[in-house]
């Protein structure tokens, strides 16, 4: 019998879904993965809502109307960084590996060629967090660099690989 895949909506982050994505990143498991703090008050993500610049696509995964996911995309606003952006995103641990971060990273990346018109993306992710690194080489993201003891996590210095997609680039 086929799997039963469950409805994943995407949709951009509105004031909506400020308690939901406060909840999300508030989640211990959640927050040792990234480089928000722990204990966000939900003014800090409504600050967050930007709804005055163009430049930053946030994105939220629904599922029964229920926050599983969030993803930021920036685009660069130096003259001469503006082909490029940076990604970052979180997913509810319940969820991951059921395609919530596949869906948001599809959603971004198809701003970020046919609107954005970015050529690079970029990103930083934690060197063991084998889950996510595998989701973005699917994507397309190639390791340009390891920055040793980038970040603080659980009182220890971790490091970070630098991931990049570049569009329209020839295959090595």
């Amino acid at each position: 019998m086929p799997e039963h895949k469950p409805a994943i909506h995407i949709e951009r982050f509105n004031e909506s879904h400020v308690e939901g994505i406060t909840a999300l990143y508030n989640d211990p498991a959640v927050t040792r993965q990234v480089l928000q703090m722990p204990f966000q008050a939900t003014e800090i993500w409504r600050k967050r809502l930007m709804p005055d610049n163009e430049r930053v696509v946030q994105l939220v995964a629904l599922h029964q109307g229920v926050v599983i996911g969030n993803l930021g995309l920036e685009n660069y606003s130096r003259i001469r960084r503006s082909h490029a952006g940076n990604v970052g995103m979180a997913v509810a641990v319940a969820w991951q590996g059921k395609g919530v971060g596949s869906a948001l990273l599809a959603a971004a990346l198809d701003v970020a060629d046919n609107w954005m018109n970015l050529h690079r993306v970029e990103l930083s992710v934690y060197a063991d967090n084998e889950a996510a690194i595998g989701l973005y080489r699917k994507f397309g993201f190639e390791t340009e660099g390891l920055f040793r003891d980038y970040a603080v996590r659980d009182g220890q210095w971790v490091d970070t690989l630098s991931m990049a997609r570049l569009r329209n680039r020839p295959k090595a």
